[in-house]
């Protein structure tokens, strides 16, 4: 098979830095000679001095690597003399060529090739996580799903805590209304990651849930926090496209597949620390018949994607309202909210009232001429439920998108009331599990 020329030829993981001075815990990398360098911050009077730390420094500089090996994806990594074990090199595999799905897909690079070689097994010793009480993190990302595990969260474990990665202003916003205290980080990537274009790198998707995981991680351990508690739904497991028959999932960072991986790496270097998701076994559907529930987010909330560009020049200062985010939120919240709150939300561009939108929704609801959105979105039987819920309400009798979406998409599937109750595996364990969950 000929080489395909944009690859390189080995990506080596060079070391990992922690200085508690600065609060600063450094990865270092290389490809084919470039070095490449990210730097995570997070506070300096939390504590450092923990026995966690380094483990958890390790786990986030195994997985921070992708950003920089996607820049020219060759067949090889090299982690020197990186500590790992079997286990972690099998994780860490899979990891890459799942996660890089929708990156391979879409550059047409397959990297099935990939080999790991490198590293050294001599592993520090567990560091057992046993606190005297329950003290948990909770990423929160300012949309529906974060939103309702907060509210969920906070009502049992009065001591919880966000971690929120950077500064943008909707998420400071429902952050606020939160009214919970922030662990907060702040990730450098190298600059040259962000010089894409002009240094000939390849580009695309990345699993960056999964880098936040980490992060998160070593945040719950600077302060002493029991547990990571994510926010992602039933649905984030499901394909986006199916290709040669192999799933490509925009969201594999955020599937159960990942979480169990993700679990299994912990178990073995913080035995005792939890990480899981909240929302696992529950549709968006069910989330957002809670979140409709939660009057005092709905003026701050943001799920728009342009809303958290990497340029802060480039950021939408309010839902654009035109994004298949957009639409999936306008569709799952539309069966559960008034008419008129949803296009006070949008600002007047409410998608299901712009018959412009139609293209977006087919994709959503499965149309065969249109595709799934590469998109944080449910699955395509969520949308259909939705969107008979929807046109069902008094106050959206008449609507033009509906009503011609409902023409041609086939009958939403039946029955419609398993997607409001817990469906699918789980890793919620007592005392976070709801008494339904736990039989």
């Amino acid at each position: 098979m000929k080489r395909d020329d944009r690859r390189g030829e080995r990506f080596t993981y060079e070391g990992v830095d922690i200085s508690p001075a600065t609060g600063e815990v450094t990865s270092r990398y290389s490809l084919d000679g470039r070095p490449f360098r990210e730097v995570v911050h997070l506070p300096g009077d939390l504590d450092w001095g923990s026995p966690g730390v380094a483990a958890a420094a390790r786990v986030l500089f195994l997985l921070s690597g992708i950003s920089y090996y996607k820049t020219a994806a060759p067949p090889v990594i090299d982690l020197g003399d990186t500590p790992v074990t079997a286990d972690e090199i099998a994780f860490l595999r899979e990891f890459y060529v799942q996660g890089l799905g929708e990156f391979s897909y879409v550059n047409d690079l397959p990297i099935d090739d990939l080999q790991i070689v490198g590293g050294r097994p001599d592993l520090a010793e567990p560091v057992p996580w046993q606190l005297p009480e329950e003290r948990p993190l909770i990423p929160f990302g300012g949309g529906i799903d974060s939103v309702v595990v907060v509210e969920e969260t906070k009502q049992q474990f009065p001591d919880s805590s966000l971690f929120i990665v950077g500064r943008f202003d909707p998420i400071e916003d429902a952050a606020a209304v939160t009214g919970l205290p922030i662990v907060r980080a702040s990730r450098t990537l190298d600059p040259q990651v962000l010089r894409s274009r002009e240094l000939g790198f390849l580009n695309g998707h990345v699993p960056v849930t999964g880098v936040l995981s980490a992060i998160a991680v070593l945040a719950a351990v600077l302060d002493s926090r029991s547990a990571v508690i994510m926010s992602n739904e039933w649905s984030a497991s499901s394909p986006t496209i199916e290709v040669d028959g192999r799933g490509i999932n925009h969201q594999y960072s955020k599937s159960l597949d990942f979480e169990s991986g993700f679990r299994t790496l912990l178990g073995a270097v913080l035995p005792g620390f939890r990480y899981f998701s909240a929302l696992r076994p529950y549709s968006e559907l069910w989330v957002a018949e809670r979140f409709a529930q939660l009057p005092e987010y709905h003026p701050v909330f943001r799920s728009c994607n342009r809303a958290f560009h990497v340029d802060p020049a480039l950021r939408a200062s309010a839902w654009c309202g035109e994004c298949d985010k957009c639409a999936f939120i306008d569709l799952i919240l539309a069966p559960f909210l008034p008419a008129e709150q949803l296009r006070a939300v949008f600002g007047g561009r409410e998608p299901l009232d712009r018959t412009e939108m139609l293209p977006r929704f087919r994709g959503l609801l499965g149309d065969t001429a249109a595709t799934k959105p590469f998109e944080c979105v449910g699955d395509v039987g969520e949308c259909r439920v939705a969107l008979e819920l929807a046109a069902a309400r008094p106050d959206r009798a008449g609507n033009p998108v509906l009503a011609q979406l409902r023409a041609e998409q086939p009958p939403a599937p039946a029955p419609a009331d398993r997607y409001f109750a817990p469906m699918g595996e789980h890793f919620i364990e007592a005392p976070y599990a709801a008494d339904d969950l736990l039989v």
